[in-house]
């Protein structure tokens, strides 16, 4: 199954959103804790800690980000193409 957006969603309250919202903390700090990260999304997002997990997870598809599990960190992976 695809994402893609109905009329019933809310642009703010998306997987898509809070993916952008992680990525452009990501690559202006390049590493964010997984509790800094996790507590802008709440501040940011309406029930932010629902959508947190299946954003970083798509993220982490993309192949944008890595886990430190040695600091608890997520790290912004740059693709050059």
């Amino acid at each position: 199954k695809m994402i893609k957006p109905t009329k019933h969603n809310h642009p703010d309250k998306t997987v898509i959103y809070t993916s952008f919202l992680m990525l452009k903390e990501l690559r202006k700090k390049r590493v964010v804790s997984y509790s800094n990260l996790l507590k802008l999304i709440k501040t940011k997002v309406t029930s932010g800690e629902f959508l947190f997990m299946p954003a970083l997870n798509l993220l982490f598809l993309l192949g944008l980000i890595e886990y430190k599990a040695k600091t608890d960190s997520i790290e912004y992976i740059e693709k050059i193409l």
